[in-house]
């Protein structure tokens, strides 16, 4: 046998692949899903009762003299009850995984109830109730526990069920020491109450053999619903690490995404640093620094991504964001002055951390820029680089010379729109990395900084 296919059958590969610790989170996520599984349980099952209702009323009945009462409806009846408990616990999430096998037990055994009942409905030897096709709703309520994926639960419907029919053979062929109803005539066993032991055996090995194979293929499926839970949980954090556009390429790429893949795009960059923040947290705790940064940030990327912005990094006290890559921004420039504006008014408008006044300065420059991911095999970062993004870094800085906060590329006042802003031209200047000198522009405060 070739090498491959061994590998194939190796029975870890088969049956016992294993998961990877499932986070709390994600565990509860199942748990959820598990405890809406059993209500489901519980709603079929009632509808799995009505239909037994509504069979035994359409269907004619004959009572003997020796059976003065009809035992089926009382057996429906309690079996009605029971159901009704388990789905009111179900629905309280209050049902604990012990009353689940109980409900197992309980089920089957109603269900053999209902079937030994038969032959004392119409009074009939203990073997007419062996031919019941009543039989077959045995296979509908193993197959129901497979709805919450769980193989112990299917495992332990197929034991009960198989030994509930065992059980019904027993008494049958016992309960008449003088004549044990057993033939060997497969005819006689169609045709008769007589009783054929091979074929009662049959049902029992179909019964568990059924179980078996639910059992496993249940297994198997919630171990990829544990990846898929698992998958979608990181996802989410993922999305939280990197633009949403780009965790979404990471789910739905056929083949894992690499270094080096990107993009060239038209872009804005805005270049954002608080001022003065290096001496201002020398004079707080830890954790007043972390706190203020974190509540400086949440408010900052508000107007970012209400207009269509990026956050592509935090850089300490400073955030670089991009506009039209990878999300697309027809109007990324003026969305990147607007944004700057807006946060340039509220750190006007109120304080951060302890009570914090914060100073930002901002540059902004538009330019075609590379955006993709940069690291190594095992480490990936999503990012944009190129010479327009060290121009926006470079335009944070003058403004610390101009005494302004917000400054502006000409590429930025062009793709914006001359007249869409009070532009205030502030000369050309010789930015480092660049042989001309750019022409640049100030925006909203032109006082120096404070």
């Amino acid at each position: 046998m070739p090498t491959s296919l061994i590998s194939r059958l190796q029975p870890m590969q088969l049956f016992a692949a294993t998961v990877p610790r499932l986070p709390l989170r994600v565990r509860n996520r199942i748990r959820t899903e598990e405890e809406r599984s059993e209500i489901l349980v519980g709603v079929l099952q009632m509808a799995f009762i009505a239909g037994l209702a509504i069979l035994y009323a359409l269907a004619p009945k004959k009572f003997g003299a020796d059976a003065p009462f009809a035992p089926v409806p009382w057996v429906l009846g309690a079996y009605a009850a029971f159901t009704l408990l388990r789905l009111a616990l179900a629905v309280a999430r209050r049902l604990p995984r012990g009353f689940v096998y109980a409900s197992i037990a309980v089920d089957m055994a109603l269900l053999m109830g209902l079937i030994f009942s038969y032959h004392i409905q119409y009074a009939q030897p203990p073997s007419f109730s062996l031919k019941s096709p009543t039989l077959l709703w045995v296979f509908a309520l193993i197959a129901l526990r497979a709805l919450n994926f769980e193989a112990r639960y299917i495992a332990t419907a197929g034991a009960v069920a198989a030994l509930g029919w065992l059980l019904l053979l027993l008494y049958v062929v016992t309960i008449d020491p003088r004549d044990s109803m057993v033939t060997r005539d497969y005819v006689a066993y169609l045709t008769s109450n007589s009783v054929l032991v091979g074929a009662e055996v049959d049902k029992i090995l179909a019964i568990l053999a059924f179980a078996g194979i639910l059992s496993l293929a249940s297994k198997r499926a919630a171990r990829l619903v544990e990846y898929a839970a698992l998958e979608t949980a990181s996802n989410e954090e993922l999305a939280r690490f990197v633009p949403s556009e780009v965790a979404e390429r990471v789910r739905t790429a056929d083949a894992a995404l690499a270094a080096g893949e990107g993009e060239t795009a038209e872009a804005t960059v805005l270049f954002l640093d608080i001022e003065g923040f290096t001496t201002l947290s020398e004079r707080m705790t830890p954790e007043e620094v972390v706190g203020t940064l974190n509540d400086f940030y949440a408010a900052a990327a508000e107007p970012i991504v209400r207009r269509d912005g990026v956050i592509n990094q935090f850089l300490g006290d400073a955030i670089v964001a991009t506009f039209n890559a990878p999300r697309p921004s027809p109007r990324h420039a003026a969305h990147a002055i607007e944004a700057a504006l807006d946060i340039l008014a509220l750190t006007g408008a109120r304080t951060f951390g302890p009570g914090v006044r914060l100073a930002v300065r901002i540059g902004i420059n538009t330019g075609p820029m590379v955006c993709g991911l940069l690291g190594t095999p095992d480490r990936l970062l999503y990012t944009v680089i190129g010479d327009e993004v060290n121009v926006a870094a470079r335009l944070e800085a003058l403004n610390k010379s101009y005494g302004t906060r917000i400054i502006v590329s000409e590429s930025t006042r062009q793709a914006a729109g001359a007249e869409a802003f009070a532009f205030a031209p502030m000369g050309e200047v010789q930015v480092r990395g660049r042989s001309g000198k750019t022409p640049v522009y100030a925006l909203g405060a032109l006082a120096p900084a404070t």
